[in-house]
């Protein structure tokens, strides 16, 4: 096997390494897509990812790399050998990498029916595909822009879902897909379809480097790294070993990490205030950044790692404006995150009816004697908040700011008819008076502006009294 370049020798680009490293502790966030120039080490970064990757027991003669630990995602084929008593063989190896190549086919992909077996014994069986190899391992896919959309949105299914399910050629076959998937593409060569580029969890776009400190380091590495392949690893040995065991710690410690309803209301605010349409976005902040704290150690998620993978998950997920290109990083992100969920909480009406006795129904922190009492006294004892009895009539000149909670109908009526009324009392332009006119029933607008009265036309008349041109008698 040939010495692939060391992971953790790649010069900056701590973004890319942070995404395919968390989706290495987590399979489940769902894949990142690196979108770059061409000669970035987009293809080089995922290729070394497969090297840190901890090794995992499998069942030794399964093509289907099952887990002996989890009877619950065994393939079919285990399942049945289960059931008849016998007891599966395991080794531990390295995960699997799987490189596939843009013209895969739909049935090289999910899988489909063994025609040699068929020919020769009339046995209908199923023939693995490559998502059967890349379970429980990393399949990377290059220039996924370039790869028919139908075969991007079955991988992009079966990475979401954890399993592929075949039914073609009367064969019904389900078997575990849990894999990383790792996708790059040149935006110079085409972009991916918005509906595929979303169902990528995570995305990091890259440059070329500027610095030219950077750049030297970047060819001083990859000429040593030519010259002597199997040397240059071994100076990296320590760091790769070391990276390797703490993506393994993570998974073992990813179950523990906890979070808050107040951690899901920030990640809700967050992305309220960027403008994110759907929910994705919002599961794929929080499955990142509990593998950002169990990468870090950190028994809970913090305002810190929700930054962090608000950084992976929303660039692509943001209303682009066409003249500007949109840019996040962590820091902004942090301080847009403190202020959303810095604001004090908008208190709700209480909109419940009042009991049939007439006594009011204790609120949060008041005691009933507290209740009873204030029900008791009279409207002028009674505090103005406090006042029990049937909602207040509405009142067109109560101010309501324009972020103010509207809870009840009134709310929404008395907004309306401040608004009418204030726009009646500002003067109207002509193209205002004309829509406005237009906008008014029929009978109003024959009110406000009547049809002009036409007057009967006015005939032009010859008088004979003109003598006529020679020649042109009377008779």
């Amino acid at each position: 096997m040939p010495t692939l370049y060391p992971f953790t020798a790649l010069v900056q680009q701590e973004r890319l390494k942070r995404a395919l490293t968390l989706n290495a502790v987590s399979p489940a966030i769902g894949g990142v897509l690196i979108r770059g120039e061409r000669g970035t080490a987009k293809s080089t970064a995922a290729r070394a990812l497969a090297q840190v990757l901890p090794t995992i027991e499998v069942v030794a003669d399964c093509p289907y790399s099952c887990d002996p630990k989890r009877p619950e995602a065994l393939c079919s084929l285990c399942q049945v050998r289960i059931a008849q008593g016998e007891t599966l063989p395991t080794m531990w190896r390295q995960a699997r990498f799987v490189d596939l190549p843009v013209s895969a086919t739909e049935d090289r992909v999910v899988g489909t029916l063994d025609i040699e077996r068929a020919l020769q014994s009339g046995e209908r069986r199923f023939e693995p595909g490559v998502l059967a190899a890349a379970n429980r391992g990393l399949l990377y896919i290059d220039e996924v822009n370039l790869l028919d959309d139908h075969v991007v949105d079955i991988l992009l299914d079966a990475a979401a879902m954890g399993v592929n399910v075949v039914e073609r050629e009367g064969i019904s076959f389900s078997h575990p897909a849990r894999f990383i998937l790792v996708g790059t593409m040149n935006p110079e060569e085409g972009e991916l379809r918005p509906q595929l580029l979303d169902r990528f969890a995570l995305l990091v776009n890259i440059q070329s480097m500027t610095d030219p400190a950077d750049r030297a380091m970047v060819l001083e590495r990859r000429l040593r790294f030519e010259a002597s392949p199997a040397g240059f690893y071994a100076e990296w040995a320590a760091a790769e070993s070391d990276l390797a065991q703490r993506i393994a710690t993570a998974q073992q410690r990813l179950t523990s990490v906890t979070y808050t309803q107040h951690d899901l209301l920030a990640i809700a605010e967050l992305t309220t205030a960027y403008r994110v349409s759907g929910h994705r976005a919002d599961l794929a902040i929080l499955k990142t950044a509990l593998a950002q704290a169990a990468f870090e150690g950190h028994p809970a998620i913090s305002h810190y790692d929700l930054a962090l993978a608000a950084e992976l998950a929303l660039p692509h997920r943001l209303r682009q404006d066409p003249l500007h290109e949109t840019t996040l990083n962590a820091r902004d992100i942090e301080a847009r995150l403190a202020q959303v969920t810095s604001r004090p909480a908008q208190p709700k009406r209480d909109t419940t009816p009042a009991s049939a006795s007439g006594q009011s129904t204790p609120r949060e922190g008041q005691s009933a004697a507290e209740s009873t009492e204030l029900g008791n006294a009279s409207p002028d004892e009674a505090s103005p908040d406090e006042t029990p009895g049937p909602a207040p009539p509405i009142q067109a000149d109560r101010p309501l700011s324009p972020g103010a909670e509207l809870s009840t109908p009134s709310d929404h009526l008395a907004r309306w008819l401040n608004t009418s009324r204030r726009r009646a009392a500002q003067p109207l332009t002509y193209p205002q008076q004309a829509r406005s006119l237009h906008q008014q029933p029929s009978r109003a607008r024959c009110r406000l502006r009547p049809r002009p009265r036409r007057d009967p036309p006015r005939h032009r008349f010859v008088s004979r009294s003109t003598p006529s041109p020679p020649g042109r008698g009377t008779g």
